[in-house]
């Protein structure tokens, strides 16, 4: 759900094959986990919506029609701080954008859980939007540019595992807080997210600054300092510096600077093909329907037979465990299995999962206490969720970063995140009025034909990346 920005380029040279591996830094892993704290909170926002709806309508009589635009507007919310935040962190600093983040999740959250109507409410989901566009940006940004070469990797994919994380807190707040009265219940959920965005915010300023950031202000003795802290040994610290001061002095040059990006898009096939493809993954990860699920798991499984909303909730801190969970078992698999065969997987089983509860819903529409119905409704749905996060879901970033040339990288990125943000916005605002209209059955139908047409573009259009260098990646999308 989050680009990854460009990071220094890799260290030059190789280490001396008779000296002993050099000793991790920790230290810069505990400053990107703070650093993506930030992620949690913009989970939690987006997704707190998914249980808290219920008690919402009941309490302040509003329709299904502005659930469904309270759900998924903050996606579209979102572009605003994803654009405004590359200008701020430019100019405030990594840390400072990281604190102002932190505030959009503090007034927003709060504003929600004291409204009083329709209007107040969105007030508060657009404030909230806004600090996910941040976090969706500077959280990745700042763990890239903190983590030496050696946990660069795994450092820049935290925000991704946040993400997730805030998302199932999230279930667990609205199955918590469930059984207060309907006219609190919700508003403690929004109100829950509220108490760690000050004490993050302070832990965010004991973090160094980025010395990219530094050394771009010309700070570069302080920049020296925190590469020093960060960096597993002396050498690399050097060696860290001479790149970030030659990528410095160079930006104004490069492509990303100015127009010339977009004049290699009018002219080359291979950057335009490039782009195609990062744009058709960020439209084919959200148009298969997962933030359907992710924010109207409850309503599908009421409509499935589950009558309880004790566990309707329960269930869906089933599925957000299975959604996070099933992202760590794609970051180990992913550079010993390659994308392709886990892109394959991913959509098939999509596919397979999608068709089944589409075939539930088509037999057995208006089935109530039907165990049998509601069970394996319940693990159709947990299916997708899986099938989801072991490939699309996080594969559909790494393969982006990976085949756009480092020189349009930048634009790139921000495009394959502003299609996939719409996306988003689009399919949350439009699938209560989409399933009123085709039917439950009709909706997952649909879902499952676009999944299905995401495994044709994997299979027809992706070759595979694992372990190829830039240089073979620019060969084999003929970007050079």
């Amino acid at each position: 759900m989050a680009h990854r920005p460009d990071a220094e380029a890799p260290l030059l040279g190789k280490p001396d094959a008779a000296s002993p591996p050099a000793r991790r830094n920790k230290y810069p892993f505990f400053c990107a986990v703070l650093a993506s704290m930030t992620s949690v909170l913009m989970g939690y926002n987006v997704a707190v919506m998914s249980g808290a709806q219920i008690f919402m309508a009941e309490d302040l009589g509003i329709s299904d029609a502005q659930v469904e635009v309270l759900s998924g507007v903050i996606n579209i919310y979102s572009l605003v701080g994803a654009l405004l935040a590359g200008w701020t962190s430019d100019r405030l600093g990594r840390r400072l954008t990281i604190v102002l983040a932190n505030v959009f999740f503090l007034a927003g959250p709060l504003a929600m859980a004291l409204a009083g109507g329709y209007a107040a409410l969105m007030v508060g989901r657009f404030i909230a939007g806004v600090g996910s566009g941040y976090a969706l940006v500077i959280a990745p940004v700042y763990a890239a540019e903190i983590a030496p070469a050696s946990s660069r990797g795994l450092l820049t994919s935290l925000p991704e595992i946040f993400i997730n994380t805030g998302v199932m807190l999230s279930y667990v707040s609205n199955l918590a807080f469930s059984g207060l009265p309907v006219h609190l219940s919700w508003r403690v959920m929004f109100a829950a997210g509220v108490v760690p965005t000050v004490f993050l915010a302070a832990g965010v300023l004991t973090m160094p600054e980025s010395p990219r950031w530094l050394a771009m202000k010309g700070r570069v003795a302080e920049a020296k300092a925190v590469l020093d802290k960060t960096s597993d040994t002396p050498a690399e610290a050097e060696q860290r510096l001479l790149e970030i001061e030659a990528v410095v002095s160079s930006g104004g040059r490069s492509s990303e600077g100015g127009g010339g990006a977009w004049k290699e898009v009018a002219t080359r096939a291979g950057v335009r093909r490039v782009l195609a493809i990062v744009l058709t993954l960020q439209f084919f990860q959200q148009s298969s329907g997962i933030d359907s699920v992710v924010l109207y798991g409850p309503r599908v499984l009421a409509m499935a037979g589950v009558t309880s909303n004790t566990l309707l909730l329960s269930l869906n801190v089933l599925f957000g465990v299975a959604k996070a969970g099933s992202i760590l078992i794609a970051m180990a698999l992913a550079d010993r299995v390659g994308r392709r065969p886990l892109l394959l997987a991913s959509t098939g089983g999509m596919t397979a999962s999608l068709l089944v509860l589409g075939s539930l819903f088509a037999a057995f529409a208006g089935a109530k206490d039907d165990a049998a119905v509601a069970a394996v409704s319940v693990a159709a749905v947990v299916a997708f969720v899986v099938a989801f996060s072991v490939g699309l879901g996080p594969l559909a970033w790494v393969y982006s970063s990976e085949i756009l040339p480092l020189r349009l990288r930048g634009q790139g990125a921000g495009l394959g995140t502003a299609m996939n943000r719409v996306m988003s916005g689009v399919v949350t605002m439009t699938f209560i009025s989409l399933y009123q209209a085709i039917s439950m059955a009709g909706a997952f139908y649909l879902y499952a034909a676009v999944a299905a047409a995401s495994f044709v573009f994997v299979y027809a259009c992706l070759p595979e990346t694992r372990g190829r260098s830039l240089e073979d990646m620019e060969e084999l999308f003929h970007t050079k």
